[in-house]
C-alpha cells in the first residue's frame, strides 16, 4: 500500500530550523550554565497549547548537550482523573539507570525505596506496604530523597543535568508532590529542571495552579512565559517550514488565522501546500488533512487518538493487527506519538461515542488477553470510557496496589475511591475483588491519611464503621478493629474526644464476648491510652497503655506494643530512668518489627527524655544514634528525623557550642529548615552576631506556621532586643509572645516561665535607667509583678504531667524570682547563686549569666573578693565558649567597679572628652538639648552635636541606650551598679 508524506507528519514531529524566540532560549541557557555552577533551579515554561513550548524544549536539549549538559526529556500523559504515579521522574530514573546503571544502583543501596519507581535496579525491589504501615511516610521520603540524589548524581560541575518534564498540567498528585520536594531540597547541585505546562488549561480549580504559586515564590524558580509569534518572527517561522518567503497575502491570512501560534500556523501552511482553501478553525484544517490519508491510516490514526499524544507501539498493534499502516510510523521513546497533543484531541473529538467507546474497549480487551501491554492505570482508563464497570472495578483496584507499591497515596485513594463508586453496578464485585466493601473503604482511609487528607480518611473509616454495625456482625473482634482504625485516624486530625469514644465502644465491644489475647484488643487498649493522654486523663492513659503492653506481649503483637510502651513512657516523668527504661524497650519492639518510624521516634523521646533530665552526654549519644539512622533510612526530613535535629542543636548550645553550624549540603525543606534556623538562634544569639534581633525577628514572623518556632524565634528575640538595649521592644514582644502562644496552647505553656524570665530582666535594665536618670520605676515594677506571678503559677499548673519540671524549667523560675529582685532593687545574691546553681546540670552559657549577675548582687553587699570570684568564673566560661556579648558587659563590670580581672584593661573613662561626658551625664538626668545647652552656656544645635558623637562611640541608637551603656563602662563616674 502506498501513503505520503502527509501520513508521516500527521504522526511524528516535524523537523525544521529553530527560529525566533532569541530571549526564552538565552534564559534558559543562562539557567544551564548556573546549574552547571553549583547554582540548580527549575524553569517553569507557560504557554498556550500549540504556541511551541516543545520546539522550545527540544532546541534546548541539543544546546545544552552541545555544551556538556546530560539532557533527559519525559513526558506527564493525560489519563483524566487516573494518572500514572510519577510517570515523568520515573521515565527520567529509568534513562539515567540505564546510562548509569552503578550509580543509581549505590543510590538505590541507600535508599531501597527507590526501587519501587526502577525494578531493574540490583537487589531486592519491596514489596507493596502493608495498609496503615507507619513506616509508608518514612519510605516515601525515602523514594523522594532517593530521586533527588539520583538526579544530583548525574550532574557534574560545568556538565550539568538537566531534566525537561513536558505537559505538566497533566502530571498526577504524586508527581507534583515530588517536584516540589526536589525545589526545596535544590542546594548546590548541577541540575536544572525545566517543566512546561499548558496555560489555557489551568482552569480556577485545575490542581496544578496553586503548585505554580507555591513554586513562584521560591528564590530558585523561574517563570517564563512564551508568547506567540510576533509577525516578524511567524515571517521567518513560514519561510523555514516552506523553504523560501510566502506570498504577502498567504502569510497574511495565515497570521490572521493563526494568531501567531505556531502549531495553527504549520497546519494552515501545510492545508494550503495540499491545494486546500484555509479553514477556520484548527480542528478543520486537521480534519481536512486526515480525509486526503488512505481509509487504513485514518482508522490507525483514530484508533491512536484514543490513547492519547503517545501510545505503545506493541498496545497499539494489538489493537489494530494491520501491520502495513505501521510501515509510515516513526517511534518516540518506543512509542506511536502524534505531532502535538492538540493533533490527538481533535482527532479523538471528531470520533462520534460509539466509536470512542468500541476504540476503548478495543485496547481494554488488547490490554487484558495481554497486562503487559498496558499499566493497571491505562486499564482503568480504557475500562471507564468503555462503560464496563466490572472490568473498570477490577482495573482500578489493581491500578490502586500499584499506586500504593510506589508509594503515591493520593492517586491510590482516587482508585480505591473510583471501585467504591462502581461497586453498586457491579453485582458479585466483593467475589471478584475478593475483599468486601469495607476493606476497600479502609484501604481508601489509609490511603487518605498518607496523602495528607485526614478528614477523608474519618469520613470513609466512619463509612466502613457503619457497614459493619449496620449488618448485625457477630464479628466483635472486626467491628472493634474497625472502631480503633477510625479512632486512629480522628486522632490524626485532633479530634481527641471522638477517638476516646470510638476507642471505648471498641473496647466495651470486646470485653462483652470474653476472647483469647489479641491484636485487635492490644491496639484499642493501645489508641485509647493515647487518646486519653491528650486528653489530659493520664489514669485512664497508665491502665490502658499497661493493659495495652500486657496484651499486646500475650499476643505477640510487638508494633502495638511499642506504641503502648512510648505512652507510658510518656506517664511516667516523676521518674526519667524508670522512662528511659520503657523507651528502650519501646526501642527494641520496634526494632524487631521493622518499623523504623517508630524507632526513630523512639530514639527521639530518649533524646529528649535525658535532655530535659539534665543528662546532656546521654541525650547526645541518642541524637547521634538517632541521627545516624536516619541518614541510613532515608529519612532525614521525615518528621521524627526533623525533630533529632532540633534537639542536636539545642543540646550543642547547651553544652557550650555556640559555634556557627558545618553548612549542610541537604538543609531540607523550607519549614524544616526554619525550624531547623529556629533553635540555631540559640547560640546567635549567645555569640552576638550583629543580625541576631533581625533572624530573630524574620524567622517569627515567617510563613512557617509553626508554634515552637514562634516560641523558640521569639524569646530568642527577646532575649536579642535585651542585649542590644531595645529594652521597650523587648518588653512589649515577650507579652505579645505570651498571649499569642497562650491562646494556641494554654495559658501555662511551660515556655512562658522563660519568657516571663526574659521580660522581667528587660525591665530591670528599664528600672536601672529610670534610676540613674533620676525617674520612678513604679511602672516597670508593675509589669514585672505581673510577669513573675504568671511564672510561679504557670510552674505549679503547667507542669509535666504526674510529675516535677525538670532542671531547666527549674532554673528559669529561679532566674525570674532573681531577676525580679533586679528589678525591685533589692538584688539577693543567695537569689543568684541558686539560679547558677539550677543551671549547673551542664548550661554553660546560662550558667556564666547567672554568675554575672551574681557578682552584680555581692558588689551591693561590698563582698568585692565574691564579686570578683564570680564574675572571673563567668568571664572565663564567656571567653571560652565565645559568648561575646557577655564577656563584653563582664568587662565593663570589671571597669566599672574596679574589679581587676584577667585580661580586662583597666579605665576607660578616655574614651570620651570630657565636653562629651559632661553632656552625657546631663543627659542621664533627664534634661533636653535646650536645658543641656543652656546649663553649660552652648547651643542648642552644639549640644545635638555632642550628642551624635556619644552615640557615634559608644554604638547605640538612642539616649536612654546610651546612658545604660555609658554606666555599665562607668564612664559615668559612678562606682555603684544599677539597681
Amino acid at each position: 500500500m502506498s501513503v505520503g508524506a502527509a501520513t508521516i507528519n500527521l504522526v511524528t514531529r516535524s523537523a525544521h530550523a529553530f527560529v525566533a524566540r532569541a530571549e526564552q532560549v538565552d534564559v534558559l541557557l543562562g539557567a544551564v550554565e548556573r546549574a552547571g555552577r553549583g547554582e540548580p533551579g527549575l524553569v517553569l515554561v507557560g504557554a498556550d497549547a500549540g504556541v511551541g513550548k516543545t520546539r522550545l524544549l527540544t532546541h534546548l536539549a541539543r544546546l545544552a548537550a552541545e555544551r556538556g549538559a546530560t539532557v533527559v526529556t519525559s513526558h506527564a500523559v493525560d489519563l483524566g482523573e487516573i494518572g500514572l504515579p510519577y510517570l515523568p521522574f520515573a521515565d527520567a530514573l529509568l534513562q539515567l539507570a540505564e546510562a548509569d546503571p552503578e550509580g543509581a544502583a549505590q543510590v538505590a543501596a541507600t535508599r531501597p525505596a527507590l526501587r519501587r519507581l526502577v525494578p531493574t535496579l540490583p537487589g531486592a525491589s519491596p514489596g507493596a506496604p502493608p495498609p496503615g504501615a507507619a513506616d509508608e511516610q518514612g519510605e516515601r521520603l525515602q523514594l523522594f530523597d532517593g530521586v533527588a540524589s539520583v538526579l544530583a548524581s548525574s550532574g557534574r560541575a560545568g556538565a550539568p543535568l538537566v531534566l525537561v518534564l513536558e505537559d505538566l498540567h497533566w502530571a498526577d498528585s504524586s508527581s507534583r508532590d515530588l517536584l516540589r520536594y526536589l525545589v526545596a531540597r535544590l542546594r548546590s547541585e548541577p541540575v536544572l529542571l525545566v517543566a512546561s505546562y499548558r496555560a489555557d488549561d489551568l482552569h480556577r480549580r485545575h490542581p496544578l495552579r496553586p503548585v505554580l504559586a507555591e513554586l513562584g515564590r521560591h528564590p530558585r524558580v523561574e517563570r517564563l512565559d512564551l508568547p506567540p509569534f510576533t509577525p516578524d518572527e511567524l515571517r521567518d517561522f513560514t519561510t523555514a517550514l516552506a523553504g523560501h518567503p510566502l506570498p504577502a497575502e498567504a502569510l497574511a491570512r495565515i497570521q490572521r488565522r493563526s494568531e501567531g501560534n505556531a502549531y495553527f500556523a504549520e497546519e494552515l501552511l501545510e492545508a494550503r501546500g495540499a491545494g486546500t482553501d484555509l479553514p477556520g478553525t484548527l480542528a478543520d484544517v486537521l480534519r481536512a488533512r486526515l480525509e486526503q490519508l488512505d481509509p487504513a491510516v485514518q482508522r490507525l490514526v483514530r484508533t491512536a487518538s484514543a490513547a492519547g499524544r503517545r501510545v505503545a507501539e506493541p498496545l497499539l498493534r494489538a489493537v489494530v493487527d494491520d501491520a502495513d499502516t505501521f510501515d509510515v510510523l516513526v517511534g518516540e521513546d518506543g512509542r506511536i506519538a502524534f505531532r502535538h497533543a492538540l493533533l490527538a484531541e481533535a482527532v479523538y473529538t471528531d470520533l462520534l461515542p460509539g466509536e470512542q467507546v468500541a476504540l476503548h474497549r478495543g485496547y481494554l480487551l488488547a490490554a487484558a488477553t495481554d497486562p503487559a501491554l498496558a499499566t493497571p492505570a491505562e486499564r482503568a482508563h480504557h475500562a471507564l470510557l468503555s462503560h464496563d464497570q466490572r472490568l473498570a472495578l477490577l482495573a482500578s483496584r489493581d491500578a490502586a496496589r500499584e499506586a500504593g507499591r510506589v508509594l503515591a497515596p493520593a492517586e491510590e485513594l482516587r482508585h480505591l475511591e473510583t471501585v467504591l463508586r462502581l461497586w453498586s453496578g457491579v453485582p458479585d464485585a466483593a467475589a471478584d475483588l475478593g475483599q468486601d466493601r469495607v476493606e476497600v473503604l479502609l484501604a481508601a482511609a489509609t490511603a487518605g491519611a498518607r496523602a495528607g487528607l485526614g478528614e477523608r480518611a474519618v469520613a470513609l473509616a466512619r463509612e466502613a464503621v457503619g457497614v459493619v454495625d449496620g449488618a448485625g456482625s457477630a464479628d466483635v473482634r472486626r467491628l472493634a478493629a474497625v472502631r480503633t482504625t477510625l479512632a486512629r485516624h480522628l486522632l490524626g486530625v485532633e479530634r481527641i474526644d471522638e477517638a476516646l469514644r470510638e476507642t471505648d465502644r471498641a473496647l466495651a465491644a470486646l470485653d462483652a464476648s470474653p476472647l483469647p489475647p489479641n491484636a485487635d484488643r492490644a491496639w484499642a487498649l493501645a489508641t485509647h491510652a493515647r487518646a486519653a493522654l491528650n486528653s489530659d486523663l493520664d489514669d485512664q492513659a497508665e491502665i490502658a497503655a499497661a493493659a495495652a503492653v500486657d496484651e499486646a506481649r500475650s499476643a505477640g503483637a510487638t508494633d502495638a506494643e511499642a506504641d503502648a510502651l512510648i505512652s507510658l513512657a510518656v506517664l511516667v516523668v516523676e521518674d526519667p530512668d524508670r522512662a528511659a527504661d520503657l523507651l528502650s524497650d519501646a526501642l527494641d519492639r520496634a526494632r524487631s518489627a521493622g518499623d523504623t518510624t517508630t524507632e526513630l521516634r523512639c530514639t527521639y523521646n530518649l533524646a529528649t527524655n535525658r535532655f530535659y533530665a539534665g543528662r546532656l552526654a546521654d541525650a547526645a549519644d541518642a541524637v547521634d544514634a538517632g541521627l545516624a539512622l536516619a541518614a541510613r533510612a532515608g529519612l532525614t526530613w521525615s518528621t521524627y528525623g526533623v525533630e533529632l535535629r532540633l534537639i542536636a542543636e539545642i543540646v550543642r548550645y547547651t553544652r557550650g557550642d555556640l559555634g556557627a553550624p558545618v553548612p549542610s549540603a541537604d538543609p531540607g525543606p523550607p519549614r524544616a529548615l526554619s525550624a531547623v534556623e529556629g533553635v540555631q538562634m540559640y547560640a546567635v544569639v549567645a555569640r552576638g552576631d550583629a543580625d541576631a534581633a533581625e533572624r530573630s525577628l524574620s524567622l517569627l514572623h515567617g510563613q512557617h506556621g509553626d508554634t515552637m518556632i514562634t516560641l523558640i524565634a521569639g524569646g530568642c528575640a527577646v532575649d536579642a532586643l535585651t542585649w542590644a538595649g531595645r529594652l521597650d521592644e523587648a518588653v512589649a514582644l515577650a507579652h505579645e509572645l505570651l498571649d499569642e502562644i497562650g491562646r494556641v496552647w494554654s495559658d501555662y505553656f511551660l515556655g512562658g516561665i522563660w519568657l516571663s524570665a526574659l521580660g522581667i530582666a528587660a525591665l530591670a535594665d528599664l528600672a536601672a535607667a529610670d534610676r540613674l536618670a533620676g525617674r520612678d520605676p513604679a511602672e516597670h515594677l508593675a509589669v514585672g509583678a505581673r510577669l513573675l506571678e504568671r511564672a510561679v503559677v504557670t510552674a505549679d499548673r503547667g507542669r509535666p504531667r504526674g510529675g516535677q519540671m525538670g532542671p531547666e524549667g527549674r532554673a528559669w523560675l529561679a532566674r525570674a524570682h532573681a531577676e525580679h529582685g533586679r528589678l525591685t532593687g533589692t538584688d539577693d545574691p543567695a537569689t543568684w547563686g541558686r539560679t547558677a546553681e539550677g543551671f549547673d546540670y551542664g548550661y554553660d552559657y546560662e550558667v556564666a549569666r547567672a554568675r554575672r549577675r551574681w557578682a552584680e548582687a555581692l558588689l551591693t553587699t561590698g563582698d568585692r573578693d565574691a564579686a570578683r570570684e564570680q564574675a572571673a568564673l563567668a568571664l572565663a566560661t564567656a571567653r571560652e565558649i565565645g559568648a561575646v556579648p557577655l564577656a563584653t558587659a563582664l568587662g565593663d563590670l570589671s571597669r566599672r567597679a574596679r574589679l581587676d580581672l584577667p585580661g580586662v584593661p583597666g579605665g576607660g573613662a578616655d574614651v570620651l572628652t570630657a565636653r562629651e561626658a559632661e553632656v552625657l551625664a546631663l543627659v542621664a538626668e533627664g534634661l533636653s538639648n535646650r536645658q543641656i545647652g543652656e546649663r553649660l552656656y552652648i547651643s542648642g544645635k552644639t549640644v545635638s552635636v555632642h550628642v551624635s558623637r556619644v552615640l557615634g562611640k559608644l554604638g547605640v541608637g538612642g539616649r536612654t541606650e546610651a546612658v545604660a551603656v555609658a554606666h555599665r563602662r562607668g564612664l559615668l563616674g559612678v562606682d555603684d551598679p544599677p539597681g
